[in-house]
């Protein structure tokens, strides 16, 4: 398995960089193919129509969106170009509410889909649902890129969050490519539990697992230290210099996440290295 098809899907040539600047690294580093979708977002479907508008005002706001999607395509054709790897490009409009279907056409044919940090300053509300679309919808796994972290074509230290549910597993799976070319991977067990199979040996499974497939392993058993395992995540990250988190996504609903918290969600917005992440 490697990554020969990778997407990213940009919606603000502001935030746009970043996702390309990672999808070229990896393009290069895999002798892969990159792919940019470029949306214009028509945002009339909510808060930005209002009952009575004439249809010039629709106008206008499709007008405005493909402008920006044909301005996204030019930057991205040209940033790619200039990297030196293949690479295909496509600019549409889509409505928030129907953008799901656009990510997920183009990323169930791909092996990975590379996206910015979807929270934080400058952040359309549209970048969420991309992200969902396309773990959910396009069952791909997703490389989310924070703004301030260097590309990376090929990680040396990657930390594996482990808590021996089927989201963790189904990463770790898709994210052998990266494992098995690592110098070093570290499966992070954050409080193990007293009863079970793996009590007296956290993580020594999934290590024996990936050692049969050539990947170097160390166990780290931690202490939940603080309120959030994202938050002892990403310390543990900057302590151990590591260049990727690989997790599950979003083991409770999306609903209770986006309401109470969770991991995926803080880890989201506040990683600071490259979060690989399946459903």
């Amino acid at each position: 398995m490697t990554y020969k098809t990778i997407l990213t899907v940009l919606t603000s040539k502001d935030t746009a960089e970043t996702p390309l600047s990672q999808t070229a690294a990896l393009a290069e580093t895999f002798g892969g193919h990159a792919e940019a979708l470029c949306l214009g977002v028509d945002r009339t479907q909510t808060v930005y129509y209002y009952a009575g508008a004439n249809a010039m005002v629709l106008q206008e706001t499709m007008s405005r969106a493909k402008e920006d999607a044909g301005a996204l395509k030019s930057f991205a054709d040209d940033y790619l170009q200039k990297a030196g790897i293949q690479f295909s490009t496509d600019a549409g409009i889509a409505q928030i509410a129907d953008m799901g279907r656009h990510v997920a056409r183009l990323a169930r044919f791909s092996d990975l889909v590379v996206l910015g940090q979807p929270y934080g300053p400058g952040k359309g509300v549209e970048a969420e649902p991309v992200v969902e679309s396309a773990l959910f919808e396009g069952r791909t796994p997703v490389l989310v890129v924070p703004e301030q972290a260097k590309p990376v074509g090929q990680p040396k230290t990657i930390l594996i969050a482990w808590n021996e549910s089927i989201e963790a597993m189904t990463s770790i799976r898709k994210a052998l490519p990266f494992l098995t070319a690592a110098d070093l991977a570290r499966i992070v067990v954050i409080d193990p539990p007293q009863h079970g199979p793996e009590r007296s040996d956290p993580g020594g499974m999934l290590a024996q697992m990936l050692a049969r497939h050539g990947v170097k392993c160390e166990i780290d058993v931690l202490s939940k230290t603080l309120p959030r395992v994202s938050d002892i995540l990403i310390r543990h990250a900057a302590d151990t210099d590591a260049d990727m988190i690989v997790m599950g996504a979003y083991g409770h609903s999306r609903f209770r996440e986006a309401i109470l918290g969770g991991a995926t969600r803080n880890m989201l917005e506040k990683a600071t290295v490259p979060v690989f992440m399946a459903h």
